[in-house]
């Protein structure tokens, strides 16, 4: 089969590679028709995160046709699915407690040393994104494995086309899960920075939620219209200073709420932050988290700090006394996908949640380097690259 494989910092191709198999009684083959690029997925192409190896198949946003089953799967053949991103099986404690992304038994044992030696404990598996998170091959492909299929997979009505439901794989339940874990009250005011996809939902479900104002921050001009187009107040920290316009925006105490949908390559020209890019670009494993670090300062005494955005190594400089002088409450984490899917179909299907705004290019999986390569560097009109297994190549 075709499938988008890694082999360097921005060197992504389209190979031929074996078609996946039924290993476990409880997997299922998902034929692909519709997978994107998620911008955790530009993590990888930068060179950033450790235990990605030459061939690895990319891709965590993915869904398709079931077409085969193992004997224990609860999928049939013909269904089409969304699968989440993250790898559960559903009988852990983490699982048991509605916490997928941090399932016991999804990263194998012989892939556990690594992240255990970073967190302290092993991650769960991921589709797609390093061994780190066990290896498995992801959705940017014909064909995938899905381990655990009678877990994670939601099944979805023909009459909902691909474009309103992939997002339920990953960046619809993040947005959603960094609202939730903002715990917002009618009153309050939010702050999101970053108006990439996750910002994105993050915005549009905080005002679901009934957010009394929600700021939105970026430098990108088409997606902070997008942010204003979903209700949004804007703020281009490149013309404005940020934590200057958010204390006159909120009556000079801070906003209640920020979330921070960035992540570990910020932009900023702070000089720890231009350190921190030095450091990521030679290997030392420093994340860039000057968006963070702002959002911590802005926030009021006694706010909430929802950190979406991912993060994978050190940071330095960090404004400790901030965050405990100022009592923040602080909640992050890899998306509990699992948890959401349903009441997210429902959202979608009742019209109180939109995807399709976010959309830019559709291209053929033939295309997935030149998509990368777009979505990297022009990140303002390229909000989202949906990747199309079959579709005819264009010119």
């Amino acid at each position: 089969m075709r499938a988008l494989t890694w082999h360097g910092t921005k060197d992504v191709r389209v190979d031929t590679v074996d078609d996946p198999e039924i290993i476990n009684s409880r997997d299922a083959i998902i034929k692909v028709t519709s997978t994107a690029i998620c911008g955790s997925d530009l993590h990888l192409y930068d060179g950033v995160i450790p235990g990605v190896k030459p061939g690895d198949v990319l891709g965590h946003e993915f869904m398709g046709e079931v077409v085969e089953t193992g004997k224990d799967s609860t999928l049939q053949k013909g269904q089409r699915v969304v699968v989440p991103f993250t790898i559960a099986c559903g009988g852990c404690f983490h699982c048991k407690s509605q916490q997928f992304s941090a399932c016991d038994n999804s990263n194998p044992v012989e892939k556990q040393d690594m992240s255990a030696t970073l967190y302290g404990q092993p991650m769960s598996g991921l589709f797609g994104y390093s061994h780190l998170t066990g290896g498995y091959s992801g959705g940017q492909a014909e064909y995938v494995r899905v381990p655990f299929s009678d877990v994670g997979p939601i099944v979805v009505p023909d009459h909902l086309d691909d474009d309103k439901v992939l997002f339920l794989s990953d960046i619809l339940p993040t947005g959603w899960m960094a609202a939730e874990n903002a715990d917002i009250q009618p009153d309050d005011t939010v702050a999101v920075w970053g108006c990439g996809p996750v910002g994105l939902f993050a915005i549009q479900s905080a005002i679901v939620m009934g957010a009394s104002r929600v700021i939105a921050i970026d430098h990108y001009p088409h997606r902070l219209e997008l942010a204003r187009g979903l209700g949004a107040d804007i703020i281009n920290f490149r013309e404005t200073d940020v934590r200057e316009a958010l204390m006159e925006m909120s009556g000079g105490i801070g906003v209640d709420v920020v979330i921070d949908a960035v992540g570990m390559e910020s932009h900023g020209f702070a000089v720890d932050n231009m350190i921190d890019v030095v450091k990521q670009k030679v290997g030392i494993g420093a994340d860039r988290a000057s968006a963070l670090k702002q959002a911590i300062l802005a926030v009021r005494f006694g706010g909430k700090v929802s950190i979406p955005g991912v993060y994978g190594g050190m940071t330095d400089k960090w404004p400790l006394g901030a965050m405990m002088e100022k009592g923040l409450q602080i909640r992050s984490g890899q998306t509990h996908v699992q948890k959401y899917t349903k009441d997210l179909l429902a959202k979608i299907e009742d019209g109180t949640l939109d995807t399709t705004f976010l959309i830019s290019h559709r291209l053929p999986l033939e295309q997935a380097a030149d998509g990368y390569k777009h979505f990297k560097e022009e990140q303002d009109t390229w909000t989202k690259v949906v990747l199309k297994p079959g579709m005819e190549t264009t010119a």
